[in-house]
């Protein structure tokens, strides 16, 4: 599942926009934005693996919201005026829609982002004792065993283990998808941890060593399910 951002400062496009969304099955509308100072903020509180960006937009334009970013997700740019069209590119933005936006062209741009979504997950390559990852120019083997939870940043994710930690560039989706369902848990829309790390549920919490996690209510009865069937019982 892509998780996507629809930002116009128009309601009728943003709200079509919204519509084209809903209508494939790989695509989740998470949210819609007036602004691309509302779209920071979304882009702080959940995991977007693509926005469809309006263009010409009040105080912020979409083309200064994307070099603003440091790590930004996937942008298909949405637009009347075709002018800007070379400056999209130049920032390696995955297609450039000109409105109005018919289904059909909606649809071949969010198959090109689905696609590249799955090339670079391909990146990951699962057993269940271990998997490969490539991290700073280097293919690195991670021990399964070892991994204690992995967190999303951004286009990247995180993978803690007992030893280090490794950055690579990988949807969180992504690798969630093809790890081993009977070892990891997802505890929150950014972390997904080893069930044999858990130490203590505490509330909202998952305490791992030194570490304490956010515990999202919207996963808590999942983790539940997974840890209960563990428990001595009277």
């Amino acid at each position: 599942m892509i998780n996507c951002l629809v930002v116009d400062d128009e309601p009728i496009a943003r709200e079509g926009m919204m519509e084209y969304v809903r209508q494939v099955d790989y695509l989740n509308a998470v949210a819609q934005c007036k602004s691309a100072v509302e779209a920071a903020g979304m882009l702080r509180k959940s995991n977007i693996d693509l926005i469809f960006m309006d263009i010409q937009m009040p105080k912020l334009s979409g083309i200064e919201f994307v070099k603003a970013l440091a790590d930004p997700p996937l942008i298909i740019f949405t637009t009347a005026y075709s002018e800007y069209a070379l400056e999209g590119f130049e920032l390696d933005v995955v297609d450039y829609l000109l409105k109005p936006i018919s289904f059909a062209r909606f649809l071949k741009a969010a198959e090109k982002a689905q696609s590249y979504l799955h090339a670079r997950d391909k990146d990951v390559s699962i057993s269940t004792d271990f998997f490969f990852i490539k991290c700073n120019g280097k293919i690195e083997k991670i021990i399964m065993a070892d991994v204690i939870y992995i967190e999303a940043m951004a286009n990247y994710v995180i993978i803690h283990t007992r030893h280090k930690k490794y950055i690579t560039y990988l949807t969180f989706t992504g690798i969630a998808g093809q790890l081993p369902a009977q070892l990891f848990v997802r505890i929150h829309k950014s972390y997904l941890v080893a069930i044999s790390a858990i130490q203590t549920i505490d509330g909202n919490e998952v305490i791992t060593g030194s570490i304490r996690l956010p515990l999202s209510k919207n996963y808590r009865n999942e983790v539940m399910s997974r840890i209960e069937p563990k428990l001595f019982k009277r």
